[in-house]
């Protein structure tokens, strides 16, 4: 097949989060199945990759111009990037805005001319594809264009949307869009009078032959108030080309056989430099050199949805409450919200058995992911979540709220103790939390010839992307030959 990616960000060119690691990692491993893949992206100010310009160019209409369009392009094995060049991206210091915390007024117009460039391109190139996958908002009026072309270049070409993060929608007030200058369809608008916008993350559910998302539990979410952050209906009503398919990792770079970033390996055969990797960790971050108090990390934007405000509230938090009673010893890592900040810092500075690190250090991160015995991820919501991932690589036992792609990845030990990998709980308050961490010291105080087992068997879980990209290729055959999934 041949398969066309649009996004907004991809590794190793763009990242703002997860998205850019799914279409950097995807697009490979359809690749080493066989696939032909070719890759649409910005090309932004701030990238400094030594990209090999092309005699290609074009326009590209918006209300009332014109726009230049050139492209530079990189090859690698089984995948060809173009990346569009215009003053938008070109001249940006950011992927949707100045930092992380703001956006450009002009995304609407930004992305519009991505997906309309993409077009253009493969037309230009003469490459048909069998599938065009757009991902999230930005490529949101995508479908809807392949459906409008008249050139009929498209007309054995299907779409596949997926939806990364519901949350984040793309809306424009009426007056913006004109300045898209697309024909205008009803599906693009959600509200009524004066609160009546467009939304392109809702006309890429609307239009997309197949709709994706990150894991089978958030597909179901997302069908629901809770989740559906106002899209629910159409969602439901979409339900039978809705599919979930479960992220993978970059199983070389998480690999504790040959981790660059630590000075100990080891693997399921041998978990010995684990507990080295522990008494590491201990020694570097100031907390006592233990073997037998459990070690449990945190490594996170320190944000409400990650299930902080859960952690720290009330009169005595359930963290405080934690480490007031119970032997045990927690490692945060990560930067955020400033309260969220100042609350981990003052808590840190008066228990010696947390240490807060607001920063964020890859070295670090793979050093805890390793040398931990547990991991804490108590998420509101998790369309997918990577951290289970390298947990369970690591043998770093998840405890996490039961949504999303945790409920998907991790088999609760108390719930099946002969398949368990990690701890899943349904409560998101403080005791949920607190319940939760107590289920798994229950674990740990039944000794290392009870846990070492249970490590072993997260380590064995599978979590390359070759497994996701199979289950792709099979949601695009389907997509192909108009088969309900």
């Amino acid at each position: 097949m041949k398969i066309c990616m649009v996004s907004s960000e991809s590794v190793p060119f763009s990242k703002s989060g997860g998205l850019a690691d799914v279409v950097g990692a995807l697009s490979k491993a359809l690749a080493s199945l066989g696939e032909e893949v070719l890759v649409v992206l910005p090309h932004y100010g701030f990238m400094t990759d030594e990209l090999v310009a092309t005699d290609i160019e074009h326009t590209v209409s918006l209300l009332g111009s014109e726009e230049r369009v050139t492209y530079a392009k990189l090859s690698e094995p089984g995948v060809e990037y173009y990346f569009v060049r215009h003053p938008f991206f070109t001249e940006s210091k950011g992927i949707y805005g100045p930092t992380s915390s703001s956006s450009y007024d002009n995304n609407h117009l930004r992305y519009t001319l991505q997906s309309k460039a993409s077009l253009k391109l493969l037309k230009i190139l003469g490459w048909k594809p069998d599938i065009i996958h757009a991902h999230d908002w930005p490529a949101g009026f995508l479908p809807y264009l392949v459906k409008q072309d008249s050139s009929r270049f498209f007309k054995n070409t299907k779409t596949v949307f997926s939806i990364h993060n519901l949350a984040y929608q793309g809306e424009v007030s009426r007056l913006d869009l004109i300045e898209t200058d697309i024909e205008v369809d009803p599906l693009f608008f959600v509200g009524s009078g004066s609160e009546k916008r467009a939304n392109m993350l809702k006309t890429g559910l609307e239009f997309a032959d197949t709709i994706s998302t990150v894991s089978p539990t958030y597909a179901k979410e997302i069908q629901t108030p809770e989740y559906g952050c106002g899209l629910e209906e159409l969602l439901q009503r979409r339900k039978d080309d809705l599919v979930g398919i479960i992220n993978g990792i970059d199983i070389e770079e998480w690999n504790p056989e040959n981790d660059r970033l630590l000075d100990y390996s080891f693997s399921i055969d041998d978990l010995s430099n684990k507990a080295r990797l522990k008494r590491q960790i201990q020694e570097e971050f100031n907390l006592e050199v233990n073997a037998d108090i459990p070690l449990f990390a945190m490594i996170s934007r320190l944000v409400s949805q990650k299930g902080f405000v859960e952690l720290l509230e009330g009169e005595v938090s359930a963290l405080e409450e934690l480490l007031t009673t119970e032997k045990i010893q927690v490692i945060v890592l990560g930067t955020g919200d400033w309260e969220i900040e100042k609350q981990f810092t003052e808590l840190g500075s008066r228990f010696k058995n947390l240490s807060v690190n607001i920063l964020f250090s890859n070295r670090a991160a793979h050093l805890l992911e390793a040398g931990s015995d547990f991991f804490l991820m108590p998420s509101r919501y998790e369309p997918c979540g990577l951290n289970q991932f390298y947990s369970l690589r690591y043998g770093t036992l998840p405890i996490a709220r039961r949504t999303g792609g945790l409920a998907d990845s991790i088999t609760d030990l108390d719930e099946n103790p002969q398949r368990g990998t990690g701890i899943l709980f349904d409560s998101m308050s403080g005791r949920g939390i607190l319940e939760a961490v107590r289920r798994a010291l229950a674990w740990w105080k039944k000794g290392r010839s009870v846990i070492e087992p249970i490590q072993k068997r997260a380590m064995a879980y599978d979590s390359s992307w070759t497994r996701s990209a199979r289950s792709y290729q099979e949601l695009y055959r389907k997509t192909q030959g108009g088969v309900t999934v």
